[in-house]
């Protein structure tokens, strides 16, 4: 029996920042795009309301990893920023698990507006996932595939 495309592999994502590769991450949400729902009424027909394209607004890139021995490069990207804020090119790469690449993303304007380290606890058998989250806004994104 075969597994249904995209069921049992493992993703990663890898993120490059104006071609400086940043850190590999295993979870990436926020590519989204949302167009503004502007209605009009017409005056004199009360049965009838268009509904028009308005803005084009996008949501903020959240991206999570577990911490690792690069999760201080990351730590200093973000708080580089406060003293240079620059905005940049972040490129979104995702890998299967033979390492091929699937897709791409390019976020325009790209910068991180927020980095949540780990909660420190662990479980009854002394197990624990430090995972650390990067948050990224922009102006817009492009996909192609790999």
């Amino acid at each position: 029996m075969t597994q249904p495309a995209g069921v049992g592999l493992s993703l990663k994502f890898f993120v490059q920042i104006d071609g400086v590769p940043i850190a590999s991450f295993t979870g990436c949400r926020g590519l989204d795009a949302q167009y503004e729902v502007l209605e009009w009424r017409e005056g004199g027909d009360n049965g009838t309301v268009a509904r028009l394209a308005g803005r084009l607004s996008h949501g903020n890139v959240q991206l999570s990893r577990s911490v690792d021995a690069e999760s201080g490069k990351l730590a200093a990207w973000f708080s580089q920023q406060q003293r240079h804020p620059v905005r940049c090119n972040a490129v979104i790469t995702l890998y299967d698990g033979s390492r091929s690449q699937v897709t791409s993303w390019t976020l325009a304007d790209a910068w991180p507006v927020r980095y949540s380290g780990p909660v420190l606890t662990t479980g009854p058998q002394g197990d624990a996932i430090a995972v650390e989250t990067l948050e990224l806004a922009h102006e817009g994104f492009t996909w192609g595939e790999g």
